[in-house]
């Protein structure tokens, strides 16, 4: 948890993450990244200067089987609030709307879905676990898809709901947090979606990997160029050693 820590502080300073007085709505799905945003802000807070809460949310979206009794129990281990919202988006998305391509609308209507409980339990942040490699895939997305030059931004405001999304985790490499699961001995819930390992990102991650076989630093190529960019919301982490 340490290293974790380290490059969550450092994400949340470089880019003013968290302010006095913050209610941090933490996504919760049960994947490794959820539950490690969960934990690091839920250490950091015991410490950091600036005071702050955090509640976790988890989004139900109604396939069939999902337990979230480990979530559950997680949250009551480490003293953390816990909500879970029930809706309907699995049924929208693959059985009214049969979508072929299915990640775009339902990371929307999820994203939407947590907004909401944000603003009913009085949370003016909203916390997602998104990590480094997902940054680095995001752009070669945007680069190779798009074309254009373009990630996420670690703090992006919703003038709609008037909340901050932030991602402490953009600063930590994925494989820190596969090592804390397996330290931790946490249990994650199995990914039931049926277009989970047939994405886009997924290819993204695959075509690092290989590219790495040729550049050992290509990771770190790819990050620094977009720290060193014009993309917005990144200009604050110029100075990055990453």
């Amino acid at each position: 948890m340490q290293a974790i820590l380290s490059t969550v502080r450092r994400a949340v300073e470089d880019f003013n993450m968290i302010e006095d007085g913050d209610r941090i709505a933490v996504g919760l799905s049960g994947g490794k990244d959820s539950i490690a945003v969960l934990l690091a802000l839920k250490n950091l807070s015991i410490f950091y200067p600036k005071k702050f809460e955090i509640l976790a949310i988890t989004i139900d979206m109604g396939m069939e089987g999902n337990d979230f009794s480990s979530l559950k129990q997680l949250c009551e281990e480490n003293n953390i609030e816990y909500v879970i919202e029930k809706t309907d988006i699995y049924e929208i998305v693959f059985n009214e709307r049969k979508e072929t391509n299915p990640c775009s609308l339902c990371a929307k209507m999820r994203r939407g879905a947590l907004n909401t409980m944000a603003q009913k339990y009085n949370c003016n942040k909203i916390a997602l676990g998104h990590h480094k490699d997902d940054v680095m895939e995001t752009f070669l997305m945007s680069l190779l898809f798009e074309g254009r030059i373009h990630t996420f931004a670690p703090v992006t405001y919703l003038s709609r709901s008037d909340v901050h999304v932030i991602r402490p985790l953009v600063y930590t490499e994925e494989c820190e947090i596969k090592r804390l699961m397996r330290k931790r001995n946490i249990s994650i819930m199995k990914n039931k979606c049926p277009a989970d390992g047939n994405t886009k990102r997924q290819d993204m991650k695959e075509l690092i990997c290989d590219l790495a076989k040729v550049n050992k630093r290509v990771r770190e190529c790819i990050f620094g160029a977009i720290t060193r960019s014009n993309i917005k919301g990144w200009q604050i982490a110029n100075d990055t050693n990453e």
